[in-house]
């Protein structure tokens, strides 16, 4: 072909997720957007409400490629910070609801803050980083009826109500889209177990991209109703408040997690779709009787995180919900890479459909290569299922970096892919299973132990709800494994009977040399913080 054309307005536009909320409110304005106790909006009121929110922003001084920031539960305010924030051409910083003020703090100056809307709830954890900021940025407050008393906010901060800060904005507002795609939409920050945390940006272009692999990888239809289970400031809920607009669909929102609040929002709107952590998932599958439900539809449930054992999976698919298991990272937008369901696993066994379904799998349909690496100069591990290398990607919805950290982002983004500190084989269907994370593999006798495999047997005894493992020092091996486990309730087990357990279902060198028993500490996110039981075991 000798022609070769520029492209130009008529067919070539600058992607963004804001396009899919401009949609549904023409063509949809009617149905219901958000739901949240007795609130209920349209998608014409909700876009009314973004964009009022983006001019009361811009009236109050905030400025293209300005941050704001959000620090919020799972209530509309955020959804509609969502759309509204980068509609007045700012950058989305959702921050963890349950970081201490110290770290809040840091978010807030290493952001560079122009505005905070802040759940009354949250607001003393965030004053300390204002009052730091030095600057009189507005604090916009969201009141919610649904949270019972709140603390009188810091006499030396001015604040506004949220209802009260939108009616500051205009009703003709029309919102900015942006003019490249490549422009920052939202700032979200790792969870910082060791150091302080890394900010990650992300642009207009991979969020789109995000929705429409999510469509087309968990195959949703027009107008889900998905119960917003997910925290939202979690690399933006999954995605999940633009996915929602492209489909016309309408959000639940869920404060906070709470097995009989679930299970009855899920009977009450007729819920299709819903995600959350593995935990989420072990805390509905062990909810006492008179909390859950059984229902005759099925509700489709997206999990990430670690690898949640096929006893839990088994246990949901009981309750009538079909799970998909998906793996990704704040650096990459959330989901990219699924356990996508072949027809032949129906003829397996429940615990191999399972063991399958656990696995983090293949490529969405947005992300374009991940390959298992090993060696110097690194190559291809053989897909034989045994082999560790560490999980490469490459896509659309890779970060665009890290803010004010080019090290870092140079050591993450090398030779064509992201590395992602993964530990992972490659089975000979190509399918990718982790093994560990790096740190957290236990070299033991010059052997290398994964704890999820020691994990995974541990789940699979009967009295066993929550686990994890991490290496101890052991004078004679190096490392040895230590399990920390928390009992369903009603339920017993010695030390030595989980430590037997283990043994009868893997190679007996990589049984837990101790065992101990209680809660175990959790990220908002419902991982486990296995940096934290490194600390209690050097205590001990």
């Amino acid at each position: 072909m000798t022609t070769d054309y520029a492209p130009q307005a008529a067919n070539y536009v600058q992607l963004t997720p804001l396009s899919f909320l401009q949609r549904s409110a023409t063509v949809f304005p009617q149905r219901l957007s958000v739901v949240y106790g007795d609130r209920q909006y349209t998608w014409k009121e909700t876009l009314d409400r973004c964009q009022k929110l983006a001019s009361a922003l811009g009236n109050a001084g905030v400025k293209q490629g300005d941050t704001v920031a959000v620090l919020a539960f799972n209530t509309p305010e955020l959804f509609e910070a969502h759309f509204g924030v980068p509609f007045s051409g700012a950058v989305l910083n959702t921050i963890n609801t349950r970081l201490d003020d110290e770290t809040v703090s840091y978010i807030l100056g290493h952001g560079k803050a122009k505005a905070l809307i802040v759940d009354a709830e949250l607001l003393p954890v965030a004053t300390p980083g204002l009052k730091a900021l030095g600057g009189d940025i507005p604090i916009i407050v969201i009141n919610d009826s649904q949270a019972g008393d709140m603390p009188a906010p810091d006499a030396a901060l001015s604040t506004i109500d949220y209802e009260i800060f939108l009616q500051t904005g205009s009703d003709d507002f029309v919102g900015l889209m942006p003019n490249d795609e490549w422009q920052s939409l939202s700032l979200n920050y790792t969870s910082g177990t060791t150091g302080r945390p890394k900010g990650v940006l992300y642009h207009h272009r991979g969020s789109y991209l995000m929705s429409m692999g999510t469509i087309a990888g968990w195959q949703m239809p027009m107008h889900p109703v998905y119960l917003y289970s997910v925290p939202m400031f979690h690399c933006n809920g999954w995605g999940h408040a633009w996915t929602l607009a492209a489909l016309a669909g309408t959000c639940v929102c869920l404060r906070a997690v709470d097995t009989r609040v679930m299970f009855d929002l899920m009977e009450k709107h007729q819920v299709t779709h819903f995600g959350g952590a593995p935990i989420v998932l072990n805390m509905l599958a062990n909810a006492p009787a008179d909390h859950q439900k059984r229902f005759d539809r099925e509700i489709n449930v997206m999990t990430a995180g670690a690898p949640p054992p096929a006893s839990v999976l088994q246990s949901m698919n009981k309750l009538g919900f079909k799970v998909i298991h998906v793996y990704g990272l704040t650096e990459t937008f959330g989901h990219v890479l699924m356990a996508a369901p072949q027809v032949e696993w129906e003829e397996k066994s429940d615990a191999e459909r399972a063991e399958l379904h656990a696995r983090q799998g293949v490529c969405f349909p947005m992300s374009e290569a991940v390959d298992v690496l090993v060696g110097d100069p690194p190559q291809p591990v053989p897909h034989n299922g045994e082999v560790l290398g560490e999980i490469v990607l490459r896509g659309n919805t890779i970060m665009k970096g890290y803010l004010d950290n080019v090290e870092a982002t140079n050591e993450a983004m090398h030779d064509g892919w992201f590395w992602t500190g993964d530990l992972a084989v490659v089975h000979p269907d190509g399918y990718v299973q982790i093994k560990d994370r790096a740190k957290d593999i236990i070299i033991s006798g010059g052997e290398n132990i994964s704890s999820v495999e020691i994990e995974n047997a541990l789940y699979k005894h009967e009295a066993v709800a929550e686990a994890a493992v991490v290496a101890m020092p052991d004078e004679k091996w190096g490392e040895s494994p230590c399990a920390f486990v928390t009992l369903r309730e009603g339920f017993e087990a010695s030390e030595q009977e989980i430590i037997d357990h283990v043994g009868s279902l893997i190679a007996r060198f990589k049984r837990p040399k101790r065992v101990v028993f209680g809660a175990l500490p959790k990220t908002a996110t419902g991982k486990i913080q296995k940096y934290a039981l490194r600390q209690d075991l050097q205590k001990s």
